[in-house]
């Protein structure tokens, strides 16, 4: 999923006339001072992080006034949060919370429901998880017949929310679901939903994740890597990415585990289904090595893909080795496969004196991938071995063997252990 900036989800519940908190979004702590001094009361400096806890982190500091708003901002711009770094702040009014709700729609894809689910709580500002199951109301909406506002009174009419604030905590939770709808949400929150002192609802902070499929729909987000992940997307990453935003014939999944390898132990991986890419990172890790990165190319994608996808993960400077791990008996057509890695070796491995490869693929057509695959490499000079389906359950005997042909690279190349 695609997350959204706190910021940019309110943008959007604004438009479905759900209240916000006054305030916009400073890049520096200038710009932070000037908008606490246009809103003219407390405020709240909020790092725009994709990440959770944020008020325990550190993540959000209170200001009564410009001057405070500056120091405040100097503080967290630059600064690192969970691994994120805070590029941006939000400055919004400091609300004064009488109690808090929380909003949230999410999709069930179980058979027995497959569509959006709307929940409501009076117990706010916690994960609603942990909310005990009597505070908590829901509805699975039939997409066809819709979501209307007399179900969100209903959601709250269920918790004995007072008359008085029906109207527009409804109108919060129906802003929520045309939100959800309009911009192809797999979840959206408002949490807390907060009720004022004064008598007013509002979102004081929320979440979103937009469907991968969707992004193009929304460019308006800027979004480079339609993923939500807990890092921030890397160059590789974002390369990885236009390959598959620009062909989606089966999958080319790739994320780089490690932005600056250092030291030796490295492996560049090329799985094939997650499941059983999954088996052959545990049994890489067991003989001491790591990934760089992880690669899923699945779905039948076609030799160009691969190709590609092989391109990117040996791009990644440091790394000992490369393995295909088709850890699953595919029927898609692996010679697509064979293809596209054959073309990636022999422009690769000619630069790479010794640098070895595994490669594992079993599944349809495998016996004629495997021959493209032995008859594409013969004449290179690097160290390639290349097993069939017979050792597609042999995970540790394969990583001993990556192991083994890495330790011989490191001994050729001269390179000490340590």
């Amino acid at each position: 999923m695609a997350r959204l900036y706190e910021f940019q989800g309110k943008e959007i519940l604004k438009e479905a006339k759900v209240p916000i908190p006054k305030g916009e979004v400073a890049k520096d702590a200038e710009e932070a001072a000037r908008i606490a001094g246009t809103i003219g009361r407390p405020v709240a400096v909020k790092s725009q992080v994709w990440a959770g806890g944020r008020g325990k982190a550190g993540g959000i500091k209170f200001a009564e006034g410009p001057d405070e708003a500056r120091l405040a901002a100097q503080s967290l711009l630059g600064s690192e949060l969970k691994g994120w770094k805070v590029e941006r702040v939000l400055v919004e009014e400091k609300l004064a919370i009488e109690k808090e709700y929380y909003v949230g729609i999410i999709i069930d894809p179980s058979k027995d429901a497959r569509c959006p689910v709307v929940m409501f709580s009076t117990e706010g500002g916690m994960d609603i998880e942990a909310v005990p199951p009597e505070k908590i109301a829901q509805t699975k909406v039939d997409v066809l017949r819709g979501f209307h506002l007399y179900d969100a009174y209903n959601l709250a009419v269920q918790l004995s929310v007072p008359t008085k604030f029906l109207p527009a905590i409804g109108q919060a939770i129906m802003g929520l679901y045309q939100t959800f709808r309009n911009y192809h949400c797999r979840i959206a929150e408002i949490n807390p939903l907060v009720l004022t002192r004064d008598g007013k609802i509002i979102a004081a902070d929320c979440r979103m994740a937009i469907d991968d499929s969707s992004v193009f729909r929304h460019p308006q987000f800027g979004i480079e890597v339609a993923r939500e992940a807990p890092t921030p997307p890397t160059e590789l990453d974002k390369i990885a990415w236009r390959i598959e935003e620009g062909d989606l014939r089966g999958t080319a999944y790739i994320a780089q585990m490690v932005a600056d390898i250092k030291g030796p132990g490295y492996v560049g991986y090329h799985g094939l289904g997650g499941g059983g890419a999954i088996l052959g990172v545990d049994a890489i890790t067991r003989q001491g090595l790591k990934i760089a990165d992880y690669a899923d190319t699945s779905g039948n994608p076609p030799a160009s893909k691969v190709y590609r996808a092989a391109k990117v993960i040996f791009s990644q400077p440091g790394i000992e080795a490369y393995f295909l791990g088709g850890f699953m008996y595919a029927n898609q057509e692996q010679w697509h496969h064979a293809h596209g890695v054959v073309k990636a070796l022999r422009e690769e491995l000619p630069k790479r004196p010794d640098f070895p490869c595994l490669l594992l693929l079993c599944g349809n057509k495998e016996d004629e991938s495997l021959e493209i695959l032995r008859e594409g490499t013969k004449d290179l000079v690097s160290p390639i071995e290349i097993y069939g389906g017979d050792k597609v359950y042999e995970t540790e005997f394969l990583a001993g063997r990556l192991k083994a042909m890495i330790m011989d690279y490191r001994k050729k190349r001269g390179i000490k252990e340590g």
